[in-house]
């Protein structure tokens, strides 16, 4: 598992929000739900996206917008056009004075919108939790990016654009893959862009030593590793080991594995009820004392405290350490 996977090896579009969107002009939806990361893929038609801080940008069909939260950012036919609708946490849509309209402009199975024959059409994919695994990516992700019609060629789109009003046994969890992989494959493209300023950790894979020892860390977290037994397996000096990480990924490898085995365990208790000493040994400390410690010189918070933050949604759960640039 590499750094980018790691987004979906946590919690994954586990229950993610999916609706197809039908449209006619003039429209325009405020989005303030604080969800932490949105897909808006465009089928037809044309949209505006108008963040709070920045330049509008103009969707055709077959782009992939996505949208880092939590800041608002409104959708429209025309940047001038007034938001009619807006939507709050929990995906509660409502007028600008109030009134709830999300049974008002149901048009079906996961289908909202103002017209049945609407000219756009778009689907909505909302993630509206990552977790600490997932906030390390999220993090070095600028709050919008866009993926033109033009420069990707992807299956996918026309696959969940028919999925989406599907019913069906299991039905959520083939939209919660379809969703996964649009993403994954839409992150790809816009980091291998020659103008985008891809992480390092995304560049250092590629690195035929820095990459190595990425693939040990992110593989098995929980091994004993020291610098000396990762030189070992990649078959240079540790001195060779340590330059090249630092070079490439930005941060000494034994750190870059704390941190990452940290995140894994930020996971681990909110998913489950598992013991302090049984998410220890799965991330690689030998006892649930060692992960404590380290849990709280890093996070700020005991494991404890984390898990009973995540469980009742309160400010305080750990949200991850950002990956070196």
């Amino acid at each position: 598992m590499d750094a980018l996977s790691g987004l979906l090896e946590g919690p994954r579009a586990s229950g993610a929000f999916l609706l197809r969107i039908l449209l006619d002009p003039p429209w325009s939806i405020r989005v303030q739900d604080r969800s932490p990361l949105c897909l808006a893929v465009m089928l037809s038609g044309e949209a505006y996206v108008d963040p709070d801080h920045g330049e509008p940008v103009r969707l055709r069909p077959g782009d992939v917008a996505i949208f880092r939260g939590p800041d608002p950012y409104v959708m429209s036919d025309e940047p001038a056009t007034p938001p009619q609708v807006i939507v709050h946490p929990g995906q509660q849509c409502v007028t600008p004075e109030g009134v709830e309209l999300r049974e008002r402009m149901s048009l079906g199975v996961r289908t909202w919108g103002s017209n049945p024959e609407g000219s756009v059409q778009m689907v909505l994919g909302v993630y509206e939790e990552v977790g600490a695994v997932g906030q390390r990516l999220l993090d070095v992700l600028p709050p919008l990016l866009v993926v033109s019609d033009d420069t990707w060629d992807s299956t996918l789109i026309p696959v969940l654009a028919g999925e989406v009003t599907k019913q069906g046994p299991a039905q959520g969890v083939v939209l919660d893959r379809l969703l996964d992989l649009l993403l994954i494959s839409v992150l790809r493209v816009w980091f291998d862009r020659p103008e985008t300023e891809a992480p390092a950790w995304y560049r250092a894979h590629t690195h035929p030593v820095a990459g190595e020892a990425l693939r040990l860390f992110h593989e098995d977290p929980a091994n004993d590793w020291t610098l000396a037994r990762v030189a070992s397996e990649v078959g240079v000096p540790r001195a060779t080991l340590a330059e090249c990480f630092r070079n490439t990924v930005g941060t000494p490898p034994m750190t870059y594995l704390t941190e990452w085995r940290l995140a894994l365990a930020a996971d681990l208790l909110r998913q489950s009820d598992a013991t302090l000493n049984v998410v220890a040994r799965q991330v690689g400390y030998g006892s649930g004392f060692a992960l404590s410690s380290a849990f709280k010189r890093v996070y700020g918070v005991s494991p404890q405290e984390h898990r009973s933050a995540a469980l009742g949604s309160a400010p305080g759960a750990a949200q991850g350490v950002a990956l070196a640039h």
